[in-house]
């Protein structure tokens, strides 16, 4: 039997070196807390009364225009009474829609903050399937995450 070993440095150089575009293009992302207040009711045997849960959930986006403009995800604001935007610098932002589309699961807020890092909407005609991609955010309202994967598909629509 025979071992062969491979330069962990060799194996290093074929791969892609994110912590560049992790510098570069994470203080436009933001992390996003929603709220809001679910009316429920409450049963007791002897008299029904009405009450407010407050819910809250989390997600993220990234500033598209250094005045405020984020992009994110319909469901991530969905029914909210408050938007809260956190930046990566820590700074917190009231947040209000401007506008939102279900079917293609997108949503645009705006906050009051001039300046801003940001992140430019691009079509590049040379993505292909099996390129390299990052991705930052805050899944599970874990501050500031990196993944990455490859493209699995380009053009297909969401049901």
């Amino acid at each position: 039997m025979s071992l062969q070993f491979f330069s962990v440095t060799l194996v290093a150089r074929e791969l892609p070196d994110f912590t560049i575009l992790v510098e570069k293009y994470s203080p436009a992302v933001v992390k996003i807390q929603v709220e809001s207040h679910a009316a429920q009711r409450i049963r007791n045997p002897a008299w029904r009364t009405g009450s407010e849960a407050l819910q809250v959930g989390m997600g993220s986006g990234f500033i598209i225009e250094s005045d405020g403009y984020i992009l994110t995800n319909h469901h991530v604001i969905d029914r909210a009474d408050k938007i809260t935007v956190r930046l990566n610098d820590r700074q917190e932002f009231d947040a209000v829609v401007v506008g939102s589309d279900e079917p293609s699961d997108l949503a645009l807020l705006k906050i009051n903050a001039k300046n801003l890092p940001t992140l430019r909407l691009d079509t590049d005609d040379d993505l292909k399937v099996g390129a390299w991609v990052l991705a930052i955010g805050s899944p599970f309202g874990l501050d500031y995450s990196v993944s990455q994967g490859i493209v699995s598909a380009i053009g297909r629509s969401l049901p």
